[in-house]
């Protein structure tokens, strides 16, 4: 399964490969057109396999708890203004697609931040991002997906006022980058730590505290 969207950035390379490839192998080319066809194809292939894996989407049942709303290692986790902060850091490997952390309804979406700075440092923070807004039961939570310097494009699939399960999608950040998720920190406790590796929608990140 692929993420909405990905028929853009595979179909092309796709059909370029296709008809390379053709030519290749009944048109009769030979020198220097053979050489540039055999490059062209596999340039166009190799595009098409990235963005393929770079797209997938698989299924997943939600995990326990409160769960991470991306892929990738934890970066951090630090108490920010009442809020426990849990930051996640996607490589290109990753599979890009979020999912919400809880049960929730999308309050609002707002963009804000400037700059595209390496999303792994500290400074990442004032980025342009996308914030998610969240009514959930244990009271106002953020979801956040940050562009970094080479992932510019932030994707959403809700819009307020949805009401989505936990581990539902909610959308994805091309080419990598970061995600932080916000809690309110005298409601809950982390159960990960910095390093660890989590996947959306199954890895529990926090649990409430009873």
């Amino acid at each position: 399964m692929f993420a909405p969207g990905a028929a853009r950035f595979i179909g092309p390379e796709a059909a370029v490969a296709i008809v390379t490839g053709l030519l290749g192998a009944l048109g009769g080319l030979s020198g220097r057109l053979l050489i540039f066809d055999v490059v062209i194809f596999a340039l166009a292939a190799g595009l098409a396999v990235f963005f393929a894996i770079f797209f997938r989407d698989p299924e997943r049942a939600p995990g326990e708890g409160i769960v991470s709303a991306a892929d990738g290692r934890v970066r951090a986790i630090e108490v920010d203004g009442g809020r426990l902060r849990i930051s996640v850091f996607m490589n290109v490997t990753n599979v890009h697609v979020n999912r919400l952390p809880l049960d929730a309804t999308v309050s609002e979406i707002s963009d804000s931040g400037h700059g595209y700075r390496p999303a792994y440092g500290p400074e990442a923070s004032s980025n342009v991002q996308r914030r998610y807004l969240l009514s959930t039961a244990l009271g106002p939570v953020e979801v956040i997906q940050m562009t970094g310097v080479v992932a510019r494009r932030l994707v959403s699939f809700v819009r307020p006022g949805d009401q989505r399960r936990k581990g539902d999608r909610f959308g994805m950040v091309i080419l990598g980058s970061r995600v932080d998720v916000l809690l309110p920190a005298d409601r809950v406790e982390a159960t990960v730590r910095a390093g660890d590796s989590v996947r959306a929608g199954t890895s529990s990140i926090a649990r409430e505290i009873s």
